[in-house]
């Protein structure tokens, strides 16, 4: 599982021109999945999000969680994050898994993130076409993937 993870003081989703989930000050995670992933790779990922200090503290120092803020959490299913551009210039989306693997584990995530966060966290729509808005604070962009520990 990779995340690319943005700290931001909004963001939204739109789905056929419709807000499906808006954030104030918060994190958007966009999650992709491969078909080796599983619970494992939920768990870790889940715990590091969620302790990630990236928000700064009174004096100005990124010590704090998005848990310690008490922000908002917008996930985003994005199989172009298993992306290969190895050869060619068009990517290659073998490693994304497919969605009979792919929203199952999806929705255990979601699942996951809510039960550690104590509520509901803003999703959008797994394979549809969706418009991502946000703007990014600092700017934070961190970038996990569960294989690598990285």
């Amino acid at each position: 599982m990779r995340v690319l993870i943005q700290r931001v003081s909004e963001a939204s989703v739109k789905i056929d021109e419709q807000i499906k989930s808006q954030i104030d000050k918060g994190l958007l995670v966009l999650l992709g999945i491969e078909n080796e992933d599983g619970p494992e790779d939920i768990k870790w990922l889940v715990e590091k999000i969620l302790k990630l200090r990236i928000f700064d503290d009174e004096a100005g120092v990124m010590n704090l969680s998005i848990k310690d803020i008490k922000g908002e959490i917008l996930l985003i299913s994005q199989f172009t994050l298993h992306a290969s551009t190895r050869k060619g210039a068009r990517p290659s989306y073998i490693k994304a898994a497919r969605p009979e693997v792919a929203i199952p584990l999806y929705e255990s995530f979601i699942k996951t993130m809510e039960e550690k966060v104590g509520g509901k966290i803003g999703t959008g729509e797994f394979g549809a076409d969706m418009k991502v808005s946000l703007t990014n604070d600092g700017p934070v962009t961190i970038w996990m993937d569960s294989k690598s520990k990285e």
